[in-house]
């Protein structure tokens, strides 16, 4: 009984430390995209030519279904076009909207490839020239998942933090800005006009909403309500990232 009770504390802790490793991983990522914005961009589009080169390869050696991969080709297509302005991503625009949708259609595609493998009839197995197909491993399906299919999404949706956090690098990058603080100005102006002068109102421009963050801050927290039924407290600084403290 209590064998069976300290499991699942055990279980129960360590659920949790993973979480809060994985949330504190992407916050340091995060941290990392903003000031490497430029850096990000570049190695995200050799990602997808080398994922894209490797993916050509399976079909040729490994016997992959060309059509889930010519779809997933097609998706690092739609990947890629999401680089042409970032870190500046419309969350409303066709592309991003496209990536996600398209995002869960070749994992459930593959999901489904690989959890219902080809097995051979009787008369083929009877054949004395036959020979049986390799069936990946999970270890060969948990790569293919992570590198082939999840590392591009996962890294665009941590690229999310440095919408709003990333000051202009190029003469594109300055126009944008310069079109959206205009159109800003344009906005509120004739939002005041309507409203005869009224300058309580809100500005018309809504910022794009920190994804990363705000899931990073849903889970800690659901963390730090966990710990406070043990008298553990965390308290996390909202203005300087860097300071963290750990009250017993």
């Amino acid at each position: 009984m209590f064998v069976e009770l300290l499991s699942i504390i055990g279980v129960v802790s360590g659920f949790c430390l993973v979480t809060l490793a994985i949330a504190s991983g992407l916050y340091y990522l995060s941290e990392i995209v903003e000031e490497n914005a430029e850096f990000t961009c570049r190695v995200l589009k050799y990602l997808i030519r080398g994922i894209s080169g490797y993916l050509i390869l399976l079909v040729i050696f490994d016997s992959f279904p060309w059509k889930l991969t010519c779809l997933s080709l097609f998706t690092y297509f739609i990947y890629y076009q999401n680089l042409k302005t970032f870190p500046y991503i419309n969350l409303t625009s066709t592309v991003f909207i496209s990536s996600c949708i398209l995002a869960v259609i070749n994992h459930y595609l593959w999901f489904q490839h690989f959890g219902n493998p080809y097995i051979p009839s009787i008369d083929e197995r009877l054949d004395p020239n036959f020979k049986l197909p390799h069936y990946p491993t999970f270890t060969e399906i948990a790569s293919f998942f992570g590198i082939c299919v999840w590392l591009i999404p996962f890294s665009l949706f941590i690229s999310l933090s440095a919408n709003e956090n990333t000051l202009p690098t190029n003469l594109h990058d300055l126009s944008r800005f310069s079109n959206d603080n205009n159109m800003s100005i344009n906005n509120s102006n004739s939002s005041r006009k309507k409203d005869d002068g009224d300058s309580d109102r809100k500005s018309v421009r809504v910022r794009g909403v920190n994804l990363t963050r705000a899931l990073i801050g849903l889970i800690m927290e659901k963390i730090n309500i966990l710990f406070a039924i043990f008298g553990i407290k965390f308290r996390f600084g909202q203005n300087d990232r860097t300071h963290s403290e750990l009250m017993i």
